[in-house]
C-alpha cells in the first residue's frame, strides 16, 4: 500500500486527521499555483529529515527554507562524517558520568545520536575557515548558507561524502540554489567558530557574515517578488487606509504557503514579515496562503511555540480564511509522512 492509500485509509480522526489534510492542502495549495516556505527548527537535519525533504525540493514543492543555524550545518555534519556518527538507544537512562564520558570522547549528543566532534565539526570548521579568509581578503560579505553552498559547490567532492548525497536537503537546495533564511546564526557551532577566529585575531571582519536584519531584507524582498512579482511599492499604498495593503489571495499573482516544523526563531522570524510589510513598509502584499504547523509543545497562550494559529491573526501574520492546521505530534514521525503524501508516494 503506497503511503498515500495508507493515510487516505487510516488517518481519519485526531491528529492523523489534521496530517491528512493538512498533506491535501498542501497539495492543493502548489496546485493553485502557490509557494512554501518551509522552516526548521529543533535537529531535523540530525534526524535525518534530509531523506524526504531533500526529494521536496527535488520535485519543487518547497520554494524557501528558514532554518536554525543548527539546522543549516548538522545537514553537512551528516553528509561528511555519518560513519563517525553513534547512536544511543538508551539515552533517557544516561547518568551525568556517563555524559561526560560522551563528552571526553568528542561526541556531542542530540537525544539519540551523537556527532563526532573531529570528523564532523573540526573537519568543516577548517574548509570553512578557507572561505572566511576569502571573503575577508576580497572584501566580500556572504550571509551563513551561502558560505555553505560555496563550501558544497567548491570544497567537497563525492568522495568526501559518507552518504548519498540525494539524502542531504542542503545539497539539494544548493543544486536549486533554494533561498535560505537563518536568523540567529551566530547560535550554532559554526556561528560560534566563527566569534572565536574574531576573538582570537584570525579573522578580523565581522561583516564578512551578514546578519539577522539582512536576513529579514531579504526575506521581505523575496516574499514580495514572489507574491507580487515585484519588489516596488504598491500604487495605491497608503499610510492611511490599512486595507489597501492587503491584496486578497484571489488577486494576488501568487500567495506563500508557511510549513512550520517546531517553534522557535526559526519559525518566529519568517512569520513576522507580512505584518513587517504592512504595517512597517505600507506596502501591499497578501497575507500567506496557507499555515501548518508541527509541534509537540503544550498549547499556551503565553507560548509563542505553543499558540494557536487563530492568534497570529490578531498580529496580521495570518487571514480570517488562511487554512490552518496544527498536528500535536513528534515531527521526525509526521513530516516524512506528510512530505511522502505530497510526493505521492
Amino acid at each position: 500500500m503506497k503511503i498515500t492509500e495508507f493515510i487516505d485509509r487510516h488517518y481519519r480522526h485526531f491528529n492523523s486527521a489534521t496530517l491528512a489534510e493538512a498533506a491535501r492542502a498542501y497539495g492543493y495549495h502548489l496546485d493553485q499555483g502557490g509557494a512554501m516556505l518551509v522552516t526548521l527548527a529543533g535537529a531535523m537535519s540530525t534526524a535525518e529529515l534530509g531523506k524526504s525533504l531533500a526529494e521536496m525540493i527535488r520535485q519543487g514543492k518547497i520554494d524557501a527554507i528558514c532554518c536554525t543555524g543548527a539546522n543549516l550545518e548538522e545537514d553537512v555534519f551528516n553528509l561528511v562524517a555519518h560513519d563517525f556518527y553513534r547512536r544511543i538507544p538508551e539515552w533517557r537512562h544516561l547518568n551525568p558520568q556517563q555524559e561526560e564520558e560522551l563528552a571526553a570522547k568528542g561526541l556531542n549528543r542530540v537525544t539519540d545520536t551523537c556527532i563526532p566532534e573531529e570528523e564532523a565539526m573540526r573537519v568543516i570548521e577548517a574548509k570553512m575557515v578557507a572561505l572566511w579568509e576569502r571573503a575577508e581578503t576580497n572584501g566580500e560579505r556572504f550571509f551563513p548558507h551561502q558560505f555553505f553552498y560555496q563550501l558544497l559547490r567548491e570544497q567537497l567532492e563525492n568522495s568526501d561524502f559518507q552518504i548519498d548525497p540525494r539524502d542531504s536537503w542542503l545539497f539539494a537546495a544548493a543544486e536549486a540554489d533554494l533561498p535560505i533564511f537563518v536568523p540567529g546564526w551566530e547560535d550554532s557551532t559554526l556561528g560560534n567558530m566563527f566569534v572565536a577566529r574574531l576573538l582570537a585575531g584570525t579573522l578580523s571582519d565581522f561583516g564578512i557574515v551578514r546578519s539577522g536584519p539582512e536576513y529579514m531584507g531579504a526575506l521581505a524582498e523575496w516574499y514580495l517578488k514572489t507574491t507580487m512579482g515585484s519588489a516596488e511599492p504598491h500604487p495605491s499604498t497608503s499610510s492611511e487606509a490599512r486595507e489597501s495593503l492587503v491584496v486578497p489571495s484571489d488577486e494576488a499573482e501568487r500567495t506563500v504557503g508557511f510549513f512550520q516544523i517546531g517553534g522557535g526563531i526559526a519559525g518566529d522570524f519568517p512569520i513576522c514579515v507580512v505584518p513587517m510589510i504592512h504595517q512597517d513598509l505600507e506596502r501591499a502584499c497578501p497575507f500567506w496562503g496557507y499555515f501548518c504547523q508541527i509541534s509537540d509543545s503544550t498549547t499556551s497562550y503565553g507560548s509563542y511555540s505553543g499558540a494557536v494559529p487563530a492568534e497570529k491573526i490578531t498580529w496580521g501574520k495570518l487571514d480570517v480564511d488562511t487554512p490552518m492546521f496544527v498536528i500535536e505530534s513528534d515531527a521526525t514521525i509526521v513530516a516524512p509522512l506528510l512530505f511522502g503524501y505530497v510526493l505521492g508516494w
